[in-house]
């Protein structure tokens, strides 16, 4: 069974989707499923009538001309994508991932990881794809669409991977971050590693009762695990405690507990994949 599906795209983000999955599949003594999506291809054929301006004659040598175009432009595209296959293939087999197999799919990016996952237990992406906008820190629209739809844990990957040793919980209380704790608990994934769970906000009973119980299930675990609450907004405080502690990896919710709730766009998950240099890993 592979239990960790690498999506792969051509981007700069490539190579750290294989290196954390090598590294994840080492850990869960998991395969790799690696996963390419072709979109539906645009025709040309499909492109405006040409009958009021072009004589029949050249009408039709044109859409002739536009038809293999197409076609050729279809088999460049199946070149690559083989291409980016064998490539990442390559990369794991080097890392030490000997489970490793490669699927080639055409359409919705959601479709195809939907028509697998059932069997999964990690999904791995880049943070942004290969026509994000560097400059203004688009994420990937697939991205987006992927963490509001799976039910998988989500691991969300930095340009470069990094060892992992320490992990930060970004805790708020809510059942998507409770979900992550219990995951965390029983998932050879975060064997060995340290776990601090940091809250956000002003302190009240309820908050610190959550955070301790959370706390408490991942040391019964045997995972040594700190909890600490810190004043302020949670974007700012919890990339800031990632850049001055050094923690190789960021455990959230994929919706926040409070009047961030709703939506990605805007809240809290977005800045936080933004803005830290390091994986993030999300539960829904």
């Amino acid at each position: 069974m592979h239990g960790i599906i690498a999506l792969v795209d051509g981007s700069v983000y490539t190579r750290s989707v294989c290196d954390h999955a090598a590294w994840a599949a080492g850990r869960l003594g998991a395969g790799v499923e690696l996963l390419h999506v072709l979109a539906r291809p645009t025709l040309s054929g499909a492109a405006p009538d040409f009958s009021a301006y072009l004589d029949p004659q050249t009408r039709d040598a044109l859409l002739a001309d536009l038809a293999a175009h197409d076609e050729q432009t279809a088999k460049l595209a199946q070149r690559r994508a083989r291409a980016i296959l064998d490539d990442a293939k390559a990369q794991l087999a080097e890392a030490g991932v000997a489970d490793c197999t490669a699927r080639l799919r055409q359409g919705d990016l959601l479709e195809a990881v939907q028509d697998i996952e059932t069997t999964a237990n990690l999904l791995v992406i880049g943070k942004r794809g290969e026509a994000a906008d560097f400059a203004r820190l688009h994420l990937g629209s697939n991205l987006e669409r992927l963490v509001r739809s799976s039910q998988k844990p989500i691991l969300v990957v930095a340009r470069a991977f990094k060892p992992i040793h320490r992990v930060l919980v970004a805790f708020d209380g809510g059942a998507s971050v409770m979900k992550a704790v219990a995951h965390m608990a029983t998932s050879t994934l975060f064997a060995g590693l340290e776990v601090h769970l940091l809250a956000v906000g002003t302190p009240n009973a309820e908050a610190d009762r959550r955070l301790e119980e959370a706390t408490a299930t991942l040391r019964r675990a045997g995972l040594v695990a700190t909890k600490q609450i810190l004043p302020g907004q949670p974007d700012e405080v919890i990339a800031r405690t990632v850049r001055d502690e050094s923690f190789g990896l960021l455990v959230m919710g994929a919706y926040g507990h409070s009047r961030i709730r709703t939506l990605i766009i805007g809240s809290t998950t977005t800045e936080m994949i933004r803005s830290c240099l390091i994986p993030v890993m999300l539960f829904r």
